[in-house]
């Protein structure tokens, strides 16, 4: 099996050419990505950063060679040609999509049997999880179960989008009879929003939808109970942007009290400037500005401590000073979903200053992280890669990426920028191949994990989907067997799919995280089921960073107010200059936050 590693990259980059190719000449320009989400790219000229030398340098490299460190050579070129280029088989798809839904099936069914009314299901033991009652510092845990059924809170859409009627019904009724958010659980204010908030929301809108395109989900005498349990949680929430200096929110709130006591100051860019999108929407179906204004404070407060010199944010940041107390700019654990929302909240909004901070912060992305040569797939040097450097001075922190970097190329997507997408997620797909997981961490220096869990994260299949849906290429639907095949072949348990605590021996940890069922689920089924009515619905739909779906439409665009940030908020916020602070040292490690 090894030497098939040594040519996977180059074909991985060949048939990422083709995509390319294919989807230029498919798409026109009258339907260009460019011209739906308009964004201005770094000229093409621009020089960028030397690219990190890894051990054994290959020169004109392709990833295979990369990750091996050795020489590379064209055999077994041709079986892999044939494997990935040709036609993808209809019945095949639709084995692919049925496993996909069984797949769900068999994690949501356990949880239900054995874990619920609980937060999540150990599947090895086949028992529930709830939050770490005897250790409040165990905040891997604590940070995310609120003691408020989140596995099935968060599987609702999932349930819709796979047209499984009855049981989103069922599982409707049974969040509004049996949830209540008036508990004494200390939760992180991002995980709740993103993966509850979010999903009440996207359930909501799912019932409400006049055309109901995934067949029945109404739920008879409904009266908005999932939005008025989006308003009380969001209400909970609120206490996390009181009596901060900045207007960045406390991390953490606890459901029934509030704020705790000695809370900490300290929190990560992306825990505090993604809550927009699921804020954004609760104002604009209540009618009522507080939640999106105090999301939308945070967000400013946040692109205002830039630096003046890369145009960079750090990762962890002080929200009573402003000081940035992590330096460290990346894609990953940290900043990945601020970026992303960016964008998002422009789709789903229409604001242009959205659009713009967005248009910034990815041009210091291209300018500053993005190493090696200017195109994919020609050219010398070494394809490109996105590294973790220093905010303020742009140079190489360290030489590892994480797991959750595997969203960009979807990001990218979005916004056009196919090419550097295909390739991007051709390194990803390769480390894939290679230990049947993405390790939580990878140095691409040592060419080895640096942390080796793999907890079901569901970005690889995320930006595999996006690419498909772009291309049209079969790769994708290949890439998306193989990492089916291997979360069937690896995870898999007795009650369910567990995290792997070891991508090299495949030893396991008794959890399954609830997105494996709203995210790497609802991905890999939307794969392969061509005919669903997401991909019928001409761009109808966003997905938020959990994976929930939502509609993209006017009653997004209209508020019922003038202005979230009146002239004297405005002038307030620029009073916050990233050159008149000055930055603590540093940390690049942010799950203590």
């Amino acid at each position: 099996m090894q030497w098939r590693s040594l040519v996977l990259g180059l074909l991985l980059l060949r048939l990422g050419l083709h995509g390319l190719l294919w989807l230029v000449s498919a798409l026109g320009p009258g339907l260009s990505f460019h011209q739906r989400f308009p964004f201005a790219l770094p000229p093409r000229g621009a020089p960028h950063p030397p690219w990190p030398r890894a051990a054994g340098r290959c020169g004109r490299a392709h990833w295979g060679c990369l990750l091996r460190g050795g020489g590379c050579g064209p055999a077994g070129g041709d079986e892999y040609e044939k494997r990935y280029s040709g036609a993808f088989p209809p019945q095949l798809r639709v084995q692919l999509r049925d496993a996909a839904r069984g797949m769900f099936a068999f994690g949501y069914d356990n949880y239900m049997r054995h874990a619920f009314p609980q937060d999540e299901l150990n599947p090895v033991h086949c028992r529930g999880r709830g939050p770490d009652r005897a250790d409040p510092s165990n905040l891997n845990i604590n940070d995310v179960l609120g003691n408020y059924s989140l596995t099935l809170i968060d599987a609702l859409d999932t349930l819709a989008i796979m047209g499984n009627s009855s049981e989103f019904q069922k599982a409707v009724k049974l969040v509004i009879d049996t949830v209540s958010f008036d508990k004494d659980s200390t939760v992180q204010v991002f995980e709740a929003t993103i993966r509850v908030l979010g999903s009440l929301l996207s359930a909501h809108i799912i019932i409400t939808d006049t055309k109901q395109p995934f067949g029945d989900m109404t739920i008879k005498d409904y009266d908005d109970e999932l939005l008025h349990m989006a308003h009380d949680l969001a209400v909970r929430l609120l206490p996390a942007f009181e009596n901060t200096k900045t207007g960045i929110p406390y991390p953490r709130v606890n459901l029934k009290t509030g704020l705790p006591p000695n809370s900490n100051n300290e929190t990560c860019t992306a825990g505090a400037g993604s809550l927009l999108v699921e804020f954004g929407i609760l104002s604009r179906l209540l009618g009522d500005s507080t939640f999106e204004w105090v999301a939308r404070r945070a967000v400013k407060a946040l692109w205002s401590l830039r630096s003046n010199d890369t145009g960079l944010l750090g990762n962890v940041v002080n929200i009573q000073t402003g000081h940035w107390v992590g330096k460290q700019s990346g894609l990953g654990a940290g900043l990945d979903s601020f970026y992303e929302y960016l964008l998002k909240s422009y789709i789903l909004f229409g604001k242009k200053e959205d659009l713009e901070m967005f248009n910034g912060a990815y041009r210091s992305i291209q300018n500053y992280l993005r190493r090696g040569r200017e195109a994919c797939n020609e050219g010398e040097g070494d394809p490109p890669l996105y590294v973790n450097v220093n905010m303020f001075s742009g140079q190489l922190m360290n030489t590892w990426i994480d797991s959750l970097q595997a969203f960009f190329p979807g990001l990218q997507v979005l916004i056009g920028d196919v090419e550097d997408a295909i390739c991007l997620h051709a390194f990803y797909y390769a480390i894939w191949k290679r230990y049947g997981a993405l390790p939580e961490r990878y140095n691409w220096q040592l060419q080895a994990p640096d942390v080796l869990f793999y907890p079901l994260r569901p970005e690889l299949v995320e930006s595999t989907y996006l690419l498909y849906q772009a291309t049209k290429n079969p790769f994708y639907l290949h890439v998306g067997m193989d990492i089916l095949q291997s979360l069937e072949k690896y995870t898999k348990v007795k009650c369910g799919y567990a995290t792997l605590h070891h991508v090299i021996e495949k030893s396991k940890e008794d959890r399954m995280e609830s997105f494996f069922l709203s995210e790497t689920c609802k991905y890999l089924y939307l794969l392969f089921d061509e005919e669903n009515p997401v991909h019928k619905s001409g761009n109808k739909y966003m997905f938020t960073t959990e994976g929930h779906i939502v509609s993209v439409d006017e009653r997004f665009r209209d508020s019922l107010w003038q202005d979230t940030f009146p002239e004297e908020e405005e002038r307030n916020a620029e009073k916050l200059k990233p050159n008149e602070l000055k930055a603590m040292n540093s940390s690049s490690n942010v799950s203590s936050i």
